[in-house]
């Protein structure tokens, strides 16, 4: 079925629409952020910069990759969200950009559930455990968790299981052989790069709930991480019609893919995420407070004295 078939008239535009909407929250926030974390990195404290540095390079790039199809660098080509827009428009993706945005897709799936683990760890065992060992094993945990999704990534890319989705918007993960490989791909990937990281997060914030480590500090200075637990909920909300639509995929034994409908809305929720997360780091009034005062400081233009007048003595 052809794009066109799939979205006629006022939905093709209407989905256009949405997903402009969230390219531009996504960028615009994710951009944002980046500034005020480097440039207002004294005013607000954010002991765990690592984690939030990777969720936000992973939300960006996902904004940017795949508007044009030739090129991948200098910013000539932008990836996830303006891929799926151009390629409503212009009746889908050519290979072999086509795999190569099917397997950064996992990628920044994965790295961002991971970063969000590292993060709830490091605000669990907070200040105590604090050093460059600690570093080290945090660092490799974020690199591990983007290695990761690419690994499971380039599965489906080498045994020549990826097509155009129209209901996706992009370019999926397909099934025509072996249900028994499609269940051991599903299984073992969900198992490493999500349900596994899910439960540390899971685990993590149950922990910090009951005032076990040094989050449960109130004497601290509020730190950025106190914003972990909406991203865990923003996350989980964005990212279940796209757990849900796989598992259904897992449940059927002749192949057949979840629903057009449910495909498409696991595709505008997992966008929606990308832009949330700008969102959600506002909410921790230090760090708007930084924001807002650069913005404020930037845009206020700057007087220079005038001369007006000369008295001859």
């Amino acid at each position: 079925m052809s794009t066109q078939d799939q979205w006629p008239g006022m939905e093709k535009w209407l989905l256009v629409a949405v997903l402009g909407l969230e390219a531009f929250m996504g960028v615009v926030g994710n951009s944002l952020v980046l500034l005020f974390k480097v440039m207002c990195r004294g005013q607000f404290c954010c002991r765990y910069w690592l984690p939030f540095i990777s969720l936000t390079l992973s939300d960006l790039v996902q904004e940017f990759l795949s508007e044009n199809e030739p090129l991948c660098s200098q910013g000539c080509s932008l990836l996830i969200i303006s891929g799926s827009m151009l390629a409503i428009l212009t009746g889908g993706q050519r290979s072999p950009w086509c795999e190569v945005v099917s397997l950064l897709k996992f990628a920044f799936i994965t790295s961002s559930i991971g970063s969000i683990a590292v993060l709830c760890v490091q605000r669990l065992i907070g200040m105590v455990f604090r050093g460059s060992a600690l570093f080290v094993v945090m660092a490799t945990a974020c690199l591990a968790s983007w290695v990761t999704g690419a690994v499971f990534g380039s599965v489906p890319v080498v045994y020549a299981w990826i097509r155009y989705d129209p209901a996706e918007m992009l370019c999926a993960v397909f099934w025509e052989g072996s249900y028994s490989d499609m269940s051991v791909y599903i299984l073992c990937a969900f198992s490493v790069c999500i349900f596994l990281p899910f439960l540390l997060v899971f685990g993590c914030l149950v922990l910090s709930a009951a005032g076990c480590g040094s989050s449960g500090n109130s004497e601290e200075e509020a730190d950025l991480s106190e914003v972990a637990p909406l991203l865990v909920a923003s996350y989980t909300i964005c990212y279940t019609p796209f757990v849900v639509s796989e598992l259904i995929l897992l449940g059927r034994m002749d192949l057949s893919p979840a629903p057009d409908w449910l495909r498409t809305l696991s595709s505008v929720m997992s966008y929606l995420d990308c832009g949330l997360n700008p969102l959600i780091y506002c909410t921790h009034q230090n760090f708007r407070e930084a924001g807002l005062a650069l913005l404020w400081t930037k845009m206020k233009p700057v007087s220079e004295p005038v001369l007006t007048a000369i008295i001859q003595h």
